[in-house]
């Protein structure tokens, strides 16, 4: 059994959240860098200046978004570890010092209702917690604008729908969005499980590494299909038009009860902020 100081976690945690905020992953930097070259007129300009803004960022250690995001973090803990101390207070102590440390907007309440209640610290995070095998613990740390989050959505579906009925509706929430969620976007798409089950799946969908196909071939190919189909609507960068409405479509799927088809989409803005550790 490895024995794991909570305190190196929260020391993990601190150093993801400020190099997610400050970073973009070289995958959405590539990707985006990519977008620009496919881009004319209006859209080419928007992809101009994500790409040097992205620049800026990491050059001068600022923000990538005035938005810093309600930090997500899965954890993964392997079952030979043994953790001394308590898990959510390391990662949100380390959240909490990044926030401060690194003059990142706090954006958090403690109470939904009273929009006077920030925290002040940007915590708590909302943290997902699964068993592993081995003796190590692998955190995935992402900070989720509210733009982008706003737009996300949890669908239960007529299973009758089908296969094109979970690309259609996925291409209707992307219209839906439009500039709103800051597009380009990656698309975390959760399907089958549970509501509940849906919704976690496709947010661990966007921690993926951009573009990396899902080592299903009848999932991946239903990603590129609702990639293509998000494309073709021209919504564009930032909403304006052009070629490049998402980056990526990633799929998560869980089996599911035979009277329903549970869909939760969860857009990802241009600034996909995913940073991870393995302890």
């Amino acid at each position: 059994m490895r024995e794991i100081d909570c305190q190196i976690i929260t020391d993990t945690v601190y150093d993801l959240a400020l190099k997610a905020n400050y970073i973009l992953p070289d995958p959405v930097l590539e990707a985006l860098e990519d977008a620009l070259a496919q881009e004319t007129g209006v859209a080419r300009t928007v992809m101009e200046t994500l790409v040097e803004n992205a620049r800026i960022a990491a050059e001068t250690k600022v923000p990538l978004c005035q938005d810093c995001g309600l930090v997500v973090v899965f954890a993964e803990i392997g079952r030979d570890c043994h953790l001394s101390g308590d898990l959510y207070a390391a990662i949100n102590g380390g959240v909490a010092r990044a926030y401060e440390d690194g003059y990142l907007r706090k954006s958090v309440l403690a109470d939904p209702l009273c929009r006077d209640s920030n925290t002040g610290d940007n915590t708590p995070a909302v943290v997902h917690v699964t068993l592993t095998d081995g003796d190590r613990v692998n955190l995935h740390l992402a900070p989720k604008g509210g733009g982008s989050e706003n737009m996300s959505v949890v669908d239960m579906l007529v299973p009758a729908v089908g296969r094109q009925g979970v690309i259609d509706r996925v291409v209707e929430q992307v219209i839906a969005g439009g500039g709103k969620p800051c597009p380009p976007l990656i698309i975390g798409v959760g399907l089958g499980g549970t509501m509940d089950r849906a919704a976690v799946l496709s947010k661990w969908a966007i921690m993926r590494s951009l573009g990396e196909p899902s080592p299903d071939p009848e999932t991946a190919e239903l990603e590129r299909d609702i990639l293509a189909a998000a494309n073709a609507t021209g919504v564009g960068p930032m909403g304006l038009g052009g070629r490049t409405t998402a980056l990526a479509v990633h799929v998560e799927k869980h089996p599911c009860h035979i009277a329903s088809l549970p869909l939760a989409i969860n857009l990802q803005c241009h600034a996909a902020r995913h940073q991870q550790a393995t302890i």
